[in-house]
């Protein structure tokens, strides 16, 4: 037996900042190597970052991320190094592993499951890998693969393993979703249990766009047991000593191809024993959902060059959550709620608002809109006259809220977040323009139910009622005609995520749906809703990605589209 120390480095990689990752990785080199560590491995495509996207059909970028590529190699002494970058080779572009030490890169792994489904689309820009190597460090044999390499069987990990790796080091840009890490374990335990080896998954941390990867890095053993989980939505470097099986040279079966074998110029260290970091925190599902939330929102402001952030408080459920998540992610001194009330805004709206400001010890400034609506109204007098008063009286205050906003954020570089939720986004019950306008949509993702179970769990975690119970209690109104409620526009919230989570996450047909036992009229009606609103969606902020299918990169449907089977 060799006693192996393994670093998992999960890290927050910006995409396209090149120094920064770099800098990032050799400084955990850098700090690996002086605590003896034998191997570091770092996320998928850590150069780049993950997903780069259409970085990736410019030819200097490639050629820069091959020189970051170098520049890290050229960190390494006796440590061998794994990391995730680009790679060209003649008019091929690769999702490829470097394996480096003693200061060069001394092999590269390329990705050979290339995901082409929900949110990835790799084959649009990388070529398949064809290889399979292993390699020997002293007297272990390992294999590496790249993410979606691990997921199927008699996939590179059992090709590896039956040419004698004892450990296969897995690199991954993995987003989360709902349901996504224990699904992540199950296939991992499989692997392990199946080929009687250990396996290493180093996955990344961080909010991209609509995307936030939640790290949740393992070592499980060759029975399938769980020996690390790191945390997720945390940046950290976890260390762990793996006793690994020397590898001995023996007669491959002719049945079996022969593959890539690769003797790395290190060794593994005699050292004396360190404290591994054997990590077993599995938080629930509202704790996931809260700090995917939270990092992804703090990510997106900060990657795109924001400090500060507005928010146009209501006194509603949505626009208090949102004001939670914001100071939560960039501190109260960061966020600024705007009340933009009019002669619809009842008096206990106000009030939430202003209590919540104050719970949250944020600024919140009052712009009255009414002498604003009421200059609006006049200037349309010509064109709505002999009309009846209705939907475009209605959006006129949305959209005069959304004008002030955008002012604030022009004036004085604050970036704007919507409030709207998934349930309101899917029927389009939101005004484009309106309460749309803005630069970020955190709880875009969320149905209206789970809206609800994050304030009360923000609640929990607070003590007190930080979001005013009042909030949580009182029907949900968009407050621009007397007396309005929701419920006077769409069915009860409980129906409708039941019914839009089985047509927009599930595919279901309408005749699947109504075999569930649903109203047919109101299936219909919000079928129909979903599919004429796509156009407004696509002009809304982009938002983070909780739930398995969201409206983005999850979901593409043709806006001009006639197919009506209801």
């Amino acid at each position: 037996m060799a006693t192996l120390r393994l670093a998992l480095a999960q890290i927050n990689p910006t995409v396209g900042d090149l120094g920064h990752n770099s800098d990032v990785i050799i400084h955990h080199i850098e700090k690996a190597e002086q605590e003896e560590i034998d191997i570091i491995a770092f996320p998928e495509l850590a150069v780049t970052g993950y997903p780069p996207e259409d970085l990736l059909l410019k030819h200097d970028f490639i050629k820069d991320n091959m020189d970051a590529a170098e520049k890290i190699a050229r960190s390494t002494g006796e440590i061998t190094a794994i990391f995730g970058f680009a790679e060209r080779v003649e008019d091929k572009i690769y999702n490829s592993a470097a394996i480096a030490s003693k200061h060069e890169i001394v092999d590269s792994y390329q990705k050979i499951h290339l995901p082409n489904y929900g949110v990835f689309d790799e084959k649009r820009y990388f070529a398949e890998g064809s290889d399979f190597p292993v390699y020997d460090l002293g007297q272990v044999r390992f294999g590496v693969n790249v993410c979606e390499d691990i997921w199927p069987s008699s996939g590179p990990s059992d090709i590896q393993s039956e040419h004698g790796a004892s450990l296969i080091i897995n690199i991954n840009g993995s987003p989360f979703s709902l349901g996504k890490r224990s699904q992540r374990e199950e296939i991992l335990i499989e692997r392990a249990k199946n080929n009687g080896i250990f396996i290493a998954y180093i996955n990344m941390v961080g909010g991209q766009d609509e995307l936030v990867f939640d790290g949740g890095s393992l070592i499980v053993g060759p029975a399938g047991n769980i020996l690390m989980r790191a945390n997720q939505f945390e940046e950290n470097t976890y260390i762990y000593e793996i006793d690994l099986p020397t590898y001995k040279p023996r007669t491959i079966p002719e049945s079996i191809n022969e593959i890539k074998q690769v003797t790395l110029p290190g060794t593994i260290r005699e050292s004396p024993s360190i404290v591994s970091s054997p990590t077993f925190s599995i938080i629930d599902q509202k704790e996931e959902i809260y700090r995917a939330l939270v990092l992804g929102t703090r990510d997106y402001v900060r990657k795109c060059g924001f400090t500060k952030v507005l928010i146009a408080l209501s006194g509603g459920i949505d626009s208090s959550l949102v004001a939670a998540i914001a100071v939560e992610a960039l501190g109260s001194e960061n966020v600024r709620g705007i009340s933009l009330p009019s002669k619809f805004s009842s008096m206990g709206s106000k009030v939430d608002a202003k209590q919540l400001a104050d719970n949250l010890e944020i600024r919140m400034d009052t712009i009255q809109i009414e002498e604003i609506l009421q200059s609006m109204e006049k200037g349309l007098s010509d064109q709505f006259q002999g009309t009846e008063w209705g939907v475009a009286e209605e959006n006129l205050q949305s959209r005069i809220r959304g004008n002030i906003m955008m002012a604030l954020s022009n004036k004085f570089g604050f970036l704007v977040l919507t409030t709207g939720n998934k349930s309101e986004m899917a029927v389009g019950y939101a005004t484009i323009y309106g309460d749309m306008a803005g630069g970020f949509s955190v709880i875009k993702d969320l149905p209206k139910g789970i809206v609800y179970e994050i304030c009360h769990y923000i609640n929990m975690k607070h003590g007190y009622d930080l979001i005013p119970d009042s909030v949580l209690t009182k029907p949900p109104s968009a407050e621009l005609r007397p007396n309005q409620k929701d419920s006077d526009t769409l069915p009860d919230y409980d129906i409708l995520d039941a019914i839009l989570e089985k047509y927009i996450e599930e595919d279901l047909g309408i005749d699947e749906i109504l075999n569930i036992g649903f109203d047919p009229d109101t299936v219909a009606e919000i079928l129909k809703l979903v599919d004429i609103n796509e156009y407004k969606r696509r002009q809304s902020a982009p938002g983070i990605k909780i739930t398995s299918r969201n409206f983005g990169r999850d979901r593409r449907m043709p806006i001009s589209n006639k197919y009506r089977p209801y």
